[in-house]
């Protein structure tokens, strides 16, 4: 039996000759075209079955209509301007509504992540507001803020805020005790300890929640623009529900679909840029 090196995109690792085993390895590294190739052959194939089904008829375009039909609505709001209108407004009530949580959820994780005295004040309120569905503050939004932007802003802070303290909170709770006992014996004060120990040594699992709770945001994202709103991927896609353009819909999907992947892409890149002690832990180096 042989081994040779490959390259995996970040270290190198050897791979066994039998291939089909080595892929199997539970953690274990593998080449990038591998990784990649596995992801795009899957898509391949879901696109592959959506042309399937739609071009033998064996599903009404009604219900589901050809990717030809969905590129032909993309053309269309792309030379008319809508879709770029559209984008444009979603991602900056996406944008703000995420600042706004994420603005007062981390200071809050923080303090309930250090202190019990502050997850005993919150924790309780917090678990009881986390389990109502965002989109029964929709009329109360309304009465409080009216149907500008505004209002959008409480509907997304109201859909990612509280998961997102309670998961800073777990992230700062994942620093060791023994680390901020040392570091007492080294001197420091208690906001020394806060700001230059515990912080820096949970921020990787914070900026992993970030990432995780701007996903959620665009999920939200159609509750959001779902009462008196005149542009945005989810008004455009409640508007098309109505007069069954189901074209219209797919394409507003897929777009936030994609938008979101990028948005994912770009918290996994400057992850692997502000920590990449981490990335090499996690990969045994």
């Amino acid at each position: 039996m042989t081994s040779s090196t490959v390259e995996n995109g970040e270290a190198t690792v050897p791979l066994d000759a039998d291939r089909p085993r080595a892929l199997l390895e539970i953690r274990g590294a593998i080449p990038a075209r591998y990784y990649w190739g596995a992801g795009l052959g899957f898509i391949g194939l879901f696109l592959l079955g959506w042309v399937l089904l739609t071009e033998l008829g064996l599903v009404s375009p009604i219900f589901l209509p050809p990717p030809a039909a969905v590129l032909q609505e993309l053309v269309r709001q792309v030379q008319e301007g809508i879709l770029w209108q559209d984008v444009s407004a979603s991602v900056y009530r996406i944008t703000v509504g995420w600042l706004i949580s994420t603005a007062v959820a981390l200071p809050i994780g923080i303090l309930m992540g250090n202190f019990r005295l502050f997850e005993g004040l919150f924790e309780p309120f917090i678990d009881l507001v986390r389990y109502m569905p965002a989109v029964a503050f929709i009329p109360l939004t309304i009465l409080w803020a009216g149907v500008g932007d505004t209002q959008k802003f409480i509907i997304l802070f109201i859909g990612t805020f509280f998961q997102e303290v309670l998961m800073i909170m777990d992230n700062v709770k994942t620093v060791r005790y023994e680390l901020i006992q040392v570091s007492y014996t080294f001197g420091l004060n208690r906001r020394e300890v806060l700001f230059h120990v515990v912080l820096p040594a949970a921020m990787p699992g914070i900026w992993d929640t970030f990432r995780i709770t701007l996903g959620w945001a665009w999920t939200y994202l159609v509750v959001a623009e779902l009462v008196a709103a005149n542009v945005g991927l989810g008004y455009r896609i409640m508007r098309a529900q109505r007069f069954l353009e189901t074209e219209t819909i797919i394409l507003g999907i897929l777009v936030i679909g994609v938008l979101g992947l990028m948005t994912d892409y770009s918290f996994k890149l400057t992850y692997r840029w502000l920590f990449p002690w981490v990335v090499r832990e996690s990969q045994g180096e």
